[in-house]
């Protein structure tokens, strides 16, 4: 899990959020405490305390006092709206450049997308 090259603390709110977004950790649960994500991942609890606090600072966890850490209402949303844009951005805004630059209209393109996502589900696609 751990990347070179990424701060621990970033990498420890991405996979909280990851959790979020695919379900296994539900909203209003309680989230994994830092030193059980310490022990976990080995590292220290400043670090882990940090990424949980980078989450609670966007919204996306709240604490309860003597209790812990909970996946707050609206998370989920929160993080797929996030993902979205971030997606649009990487992905979307360059296809949508090098499709103009080569003659493709956003019919011709969602055409596209359609055919190799059909090739793709009959194990048809490359």
């Amino acid at each position: 899990m751990i990347e070179e090259g990424k701060p621990l603390f970033v990498q420890i709110a991405e996979q909280i959020e990851d959790s979020i977004v695919d379900g296994s950790l539900a909203e209003q649960s309680q989230a994994p405490s830092t030193n059980e994500l310490a022990a976990f991942y080995r590292i220290n609890p400043a670090t882990a305390a940090k990424g949980v606090a980078m989450l609670a600072d966007k919204g996306v966890l709240h604490k309860r006092r003597g209790i812990g850490m909970f996946v707050s209402d609206g998370a989920r949303e929160l993080l797929l709206r996030e993902r979205r844009g971030a997606f649009a951005d990487r992905y979307v805004a360059p296809l949508l450049a090098e499709a103009r630059k080569i003659g493709l209209g956003p019919d011709d393109l969602a055409a596209l997308v359609r055919e190799h996502a059909a090739q793709t589900s009959t194990g048809k696609g490359s």
